[in-house]
C-alpha cells in the first residue's frame, strides 16, 4: 500500500500529527509510520526570488532599471532553510509515497506555504487538505477523518499567489524608486504606507489642537451631586464663562425641586470572544505587550501547550458545530482558579442560537477559545498565564447571563435651571462577576458619572449644601498606542472620507488594513525602519516618516487601495476572477508609481544628523531610535554601518567584558541580566547577545 506524506507548517505540529497517526520512526527532518510519513516546513521554505534573479544588473539599485516587471515570477528556496526543503523534496519524490496531505495552517498564507513547496519540487501527486483550528489529538483525528480534496483550495492558492506577486511588483518597484531617487533608505507598501499616514494624521490633529477652557456647575445636596445641564445645548458644560457666571448669579434657591425620576431596567451582553487583533489590543492595554509578543505567546499556547485554538483568526464567533464541544472544553480549563467558573457553567445548556454562534461570521477559523486539552497552569510562564487568563475569562464570560441593572435618571430644577444626577443599581452581576468593576463599559455622557443614589421621588425638595464651580480644559486626541493603532488598522473607515461606499464596506468586511497575522509585523517594520518610534506606550512619527509621506504616491497612502485589492482577491478565491488579470493590472499600477516617483521634484533631507562620523565611510551618522533604545546608523544606504548606544550600565558592563577578554563570571552575567528592563531583554547586533544566549541555555537544569 502506498504511503501518504503529510506536510505540516512547523516541527511542533508535525510531531503532534505524527504521534496521533502512529509515526514513531524518526528520520532526519521527518517521522514515519506504517501508513504515513510526516514532514514539515519552517514557515516558508520557498519564496519569490529577489530582483537579482532576473539579471545581474538588478543587484545594484538604479533608477533607470525601473520598473522591474518580470513576465513570469521565479520561486527560490530560502537559503537559511534549504536543508529542510531538501528533506521535504526527498520525501515527496519517494516512490512509495502516493499522496500528499497539506497540513499547514488553515488559511490563505498556509496554503501558499505548502503549494509553493510542491510547485518548486515539481511533484504531481494527488493532494488532500487537512483543515483544523486546533492541534489537540481529537482535532487531528477528526480532521483526518474528513480530509478535503486539494482541488477545493486551488482558488484560495491562486488568491494567495496574486496577493504575494502584487505586493512584490508594487513594493519592490516603489521602494527601489524612492530609495534611488532620494538617496535614502525608504520603503513603502499598500499596508505600511496608509498605516503610517494614519499616525501622521493623528500627529497633525495634536499639533493643530487648540485647548479650550470649559465651565460647569454642580450642586451638593443630601447624598447627591447634581450636575447643571445647559437648557439650550443640553451639554453639561459651557465654553462661555460669562454665561456660566450669569447662571450662577441666578441660583438663589436653597432647595432643588425634583421634577422627574426615571428608572429603566437594562441588560448588557458580554463582549464577544477574542480574535487575534482584539486579544493584541487588550494585551497591549493591560500588560504593555507588543502585538508581535502577543502573537508569539499565542503560538506557544497553541502549538506547544495545545491549550488554545488557532491564533491567526479574524472571527469573534463560533460555528454551530463547535457548540457540542463546549462542555468538554469547560471541563479541561475549569480547574484551579477557574474551578468556580467551571462549576457554574458545566451544567448550563448551550444553544446554536447563542449570540456568539454565527456560521456566517466564521470563515477560515472561529474565535480563539480553549481546546479540550486539560490545563496545568504551573507549566505556563508568567506571560503565557496572562494571555491564557484573558482568553479563558472571555470564554466563560460569553456563556454567563447578561449584566442586569437599573438605571436611574433624576432631573431637578433650581431657579428654573436644569440639574441632572444619574445612578446605577446592579440587579444581577451576570458575566461581570468575572471582571468586577473594571468591566464597566458604560461611561455614559461626558461630565455625568454614575453615583449611588438615595431613594428619591418626583416632587421631593433636596436641600442645597453648596454650589461648586467646575473648570476643565479640552484635551487633544491621544497618540496611538499599539492597541489603538491595531484598532485603527482593523477599522480604518475614518481615514477613507470621500472614497466610494463599496470600498469602505469592503474594507470593513475584509478586516481593514493587513490581516490579523500581518499587522504586528507591519508595526514592527515601521519601528525598525525608523519611520515611527515608541515613547513609553505612545507611537510617534519621525521626521523620516513625515518626509516619506510627502514622497509616496497618493494612492499608496490610502486604505482604499487595500480595499480594491481585497475585493479582487476575494473574487479570485471564489473563482470569479482570473489571477493573471489581477496581476497584469498590478504591473500597470507599479509602472505608474515608478513614473510618478521619477518625475517628482520633491527633496528628502535627513533631520537627525549627528556630529559623529561613520568609522567606515566618514559620513555623519544619523541618530535614531528603535524599541531597544537609541543607535547610530550611517546615512549612506550602501554603507550599512550601525552602532547601538549603550546605557551607562551596559557600557560599564561592556568595558568590564573587554578588560577581562570575555572572562565574565556567572555572578556578573546574572547581575547584568537583572539590570535590564523589559525592552532590553534581547540585546541586538552584539557578540554579547549571542554569548548570553549560549550561557542561558547551558545554565538551564
Amino acid at each position: 500500500m502506498a504511503k501518504i506524506l503529510v506536510l505540516a507548517e512547523k516541527p511542533s505540529v508535525a510531531r503532534d500529527i505524527a504521534r496521533v497517526m502512529n509515526c514513531a520512526q524518526k528520520g532526519t527532518g521527518f517521522l514515519e509510520g506504517s501508513r504515513y510519513v510526516v514532514t514539515w516546513a519552517l514557515g516558508h521554505l520557498v519564496t519569490l526570488a529577489d530582483p537579482d534573479a532576473y539579471g545581474p544588473q538588478y543587484k545594484s539599485w538604479k533608477l533607470e532599471d525601473l520598473p522591474l516587471l518580470p513576465e513570469e515570477m521565479k520561486l527560490v528556496v530560502i537559503k537559511e532553510t534549504g536543508r529542510q526543503f531538501q528533506v521535504v523534496k526527498t520525501q515527496m519524490m519517494r516512490g512509495d509515497v502516493g499522496e500528499i496531505v497539506i497540513a499547514t495552517d488553515a488559511g490563505r498564507e498556509g496554503e501558499l506555504v505548502a503549494r509553493w513547496i510542491i510547485e518548486k519540487v515539481h511533484v504531481r501527486k494527488p493532494i488532500k487538505r487537512l483543515w483544523i483550528s486546533s492541534v489537540t489529538d481529537r482535532a487531528i483525528q477528526e480532521g483526518f477523518a474528513r480530509l478535503r480534496d486539494g482541488r477545493d483550495y486551488e482558488n484560495l492558492y491562486h488568491s494567495a499567489v496574486a496577493r504575494s506577486e502584487a505586493d512584490w511588483y508594487v513594493g519592490i518597484n516603489a521602494t527601489r524608486a524612492l530609495t534611488c531617487k532620494f538617496n535614502a533608505q525608504l520603503s513603502c507598501g499598500r499596508v505600511q504606507s496608509p498605516t503610517l499616514a494614519m499616525i501622521a494624521h493623528r500627529e497633525e490633529e495634536i499639533r493643530h489642537f487648540i485647548p479650550r477652557t470649559y465651565y460647569g456647575i454642580s450642586a451638593k445636596t443630601q447624598g447627591v451631586t447634581l450636575i447643571w445641564r445647559d437648557k439650550k445645548t443640553k451639554e453639561y458644560r459651557t465654553f462661555d464663562e460669562a454665561y456660566r457666571l450669569s447662571v450662577l448669579q441666578g441660583l438663589t434657591d436653597k432647595t432643588a425641586k425634583v421634577v422627574g425620576v426615571e428608572k429603566t431596567e437594562k441588560k448588557t451582553l458580554p463582549p464577544l470572544l477574542y480574535n487575534l487583533t482584539e486579544l493584541q489590543k487588550d494585551a497591549n492595554a493591560r500588560f504593555s505587550f507588543s502585538a508581535k509578543d502577543t502573537l508569539s505567546i499565542m503560538q506557544s499556547l497553541y502549538e506547544t501547550h495545545k491549550l488554545l485554538t488557532y491564533p491567526r483568526t479574524d472571527s469573534r464567533y463560533l460555528s454551530a458545530d463547535i457548540v457540542d464541544t463546549l462542555r468538554e472544553r469547560i471541563n479541561a480549563c475549569g480547574v484551579g482558579v477557574y474551578a468556580p467558573l467551571g462549576v457554574r457553567t458545566r451544567t448550563m445548556s448551550f444553544s446554536q442560537k447563542a449570540f456568539f454562534v454565527d456560521d456566517s461570521k466564521v470563515t477560515d477559523h472561529h474565535a480563539i477559545i480553549p481546546t479540550e486539552q486539560k490545563v496545568y497552569l504551573d507549566k505556563l510562564n508568567l506571560e503565557e498565564r496572562k494571555i491564557y487568563d484573558l482568553v479563558i475569562r472571555r470564554f466563560f464570560a460569553v456563556m454567563l447571563p447578561p449584566f442586569e441593572y437599573e438605571q436611574t435618571a433624576v432631573e431637578a430644577l433650581i431657579n428654573g435651571e436644569t440639574f441632572i444626577a444619574r445612578g446605577k443599581r446592579v440587579l444581577k452581576a451576570g458575566w461581570k462577576e468575572i471582571y468586577g468593576q473594571s468591566a464597566d463599559e458604560d461611561a455614559g455622557e461626558e461630565g455625568l458619572a454614575d453615583q449611588i443614589l438615595p431613594e428619591i421621588r418626583k416632587g421631593d425638595r433636596l436641600a442645597i449644601s453648596g454650589i461648586v464651580q467646575t473648570t476643565g480644559t479640552t484635551k487633544p486626541p491621544a497618540r496611538f498606542t499599539e492597541a489603538t493603532l491595531l484598532a485603527a488598522m482593523e477599522n480604518p473607515v475614518r481615514w477613507m472620507e470621500g472614497e466610494k461606499k463599496d470600498l469602505v464596506k469592503t474594507l470593513g468586511e475584509t478586516g481593514g488594513l493587513g490581516t490579523v497575522a500581518t499587522r504586528a509585523d507591519i508595526i514592527e517594520k515601521l519601528i525598525n525602519t525608523f519611520l515611527i518610534e515608541k515613547e513609553g506606550r505612545e507611537l510617534r512619527i519621525t521626521s523620516k516618516g513625515e518626509q516619506l509621506l510627502t514622497l509616496v504616491p497618493k494612492e499608496l497612502k490610502s486604505p482604499a487601495l487595500t480595499a480594491v485589492w481585497e475585493q479582487k482577491l476575494a473574487m479570485i478565491a471564489k473563482g470569479t476572477l482570473k489571477k493573471d488579470l489581477f496581476v497584469t493590472d498590478m504591473k500597470r499600477y507599479a509602472s505608474k508609481v515608478v513614473k510618478e516617483i521619477k518625475n517628482s521634484e520633491a527633496v528628502f533631507k535627513h533631520q537627525n544628523v549627528s556630529g559623529k562620523q561613520c568609522p567606515t565611510c566618514g559620513k555623519n551618522l544619523l541618530l535614531v531610535k528603535d524599541k531597544h533604545g537609541s543607535l547610530y546608523i550611517c546615512q549612506d544606504r550602501e554603507c550599512g554601518y550601525r552602532e547601538r548606544i549603550l546605557n551607562p550600565k551596559k557600557a560599564a558592563f561592556e568595558d568590564r567584558k573587554t578588560e577581562k577578554q570575555g572572562g565574565l563570571s556567572k555572578k556578573e552575567i546574572q547581575q547584568y541580566l537583572r539590570s535590564q528592563d523589559a525592552t532590553e531583554k534581547q540585546p541586538q547586533n552584539t557578540a554579547l547577545a549571542e554569548a548570553l544566549k549560549k550561557f542561558q541555555k547551558s545554565d538551564k537544569p
